[in-house]
């Protein structure tokens, strides 16, 4: 079993998607503008104390239902995959061990010229921070607008996409791309999709199963389901 999450997931544990981040002191500014390379280039403070912010709402946020539930599920089923678009690292806070971070995540820090995760650096008042290998300015370990995915993290996701027989899509709106082409990708190489999503996607008139509601309340009802032999994993 493969499954992939998206930002529906966090959301209903608090943490506001990317462009609903867009309140308050930061109203005035699009995602674009504090989420790329160049921006990060052309006011690297104010890119870094955005990021600062989200982090501290991705703090006070805790793993909700579908964390837990896909937990158990990875517990029970052999060859589960857990991909996932988040960057919040709630995944791993709720216990799932091996976690596909297709996306980064918020949480780790890396060096904007080399590239190599850190963690640890001089404190200083200088904001961004500065890398203690070479002096380069620190930033967020996601991925950015105009930047490639994990070559690694993508890479294996679509091997674990191609190889399964059940392929779940939760809480993501399949519009983001190369992440929401892997449910078409295992459709193509024989899996059951399975979407889960209050509203439709461009996934939803391939899947062969499509549940209306919130992963919070539909992956428990599933798993309770799945414990007394109603259902079957894969």
């Amino acid at each position: 079993m493969t499954v992939l999450t998206g930002s529906g997931l966090s959301a209903e544990s608090g943490v506001p998607t990317f462009r609903d981040a867009q309140t308050g002191l930061w109203a005035n500014f699009q995602p674009e503008e504090l989420a790329t390379p160049t921006a990060f280039r052309r006011n690297p403070r104010l890119v870094w104390e955005w990021y600062e912010w989200r982090r501290k709402l991705v703090a006070a946020a805790k793993p909700n239902p579908a964390h837990l539930a896909l937990v158990e599920l990875e517990q029970g089923v052999p060859r589960f995959t857990l991909v996932t678009q988040n960057v919040d690292g709630l995944h791993q806070r709720a216990g799932s061990r091996e976690v596909i971070e297709l996306h980064g995540n918020i949480n780790r820090t890396k060096c904007f010229e080399e590239d190599r995760v850190v963690t640890d650096w001089p404190d200083t008042d200088e904001v961004p921070p500065r890398c203690p290998h070479c002096g380069g300015m620190l930033r967020p370990d996601v991925v950015w607008f105009e930047e490639a995915l994990p070559e690694t993290a993508l890479t294996l996701a679509l091997e674990r996409s191609a190889d399964c027989e059940v392929f779940l899509s939760i809480g993501t709106s399949t519009v983001v791309y190369p992440a929401a082409g892997l449910p078409f990708h295992a459709r193509s190489r024989g899996a059951t999709v399975v979407e889960i999503n209050p509203s439709s996607t461009p996934l939803t008139k391939e899947a062969d199963y499509v549940i209306n509601g919130a992963a919070g309340l539909v992956l428990p009802e599933l798993l309770r389901r799945w414990r007394g032999g109603k259902c079957s994993a894969r």
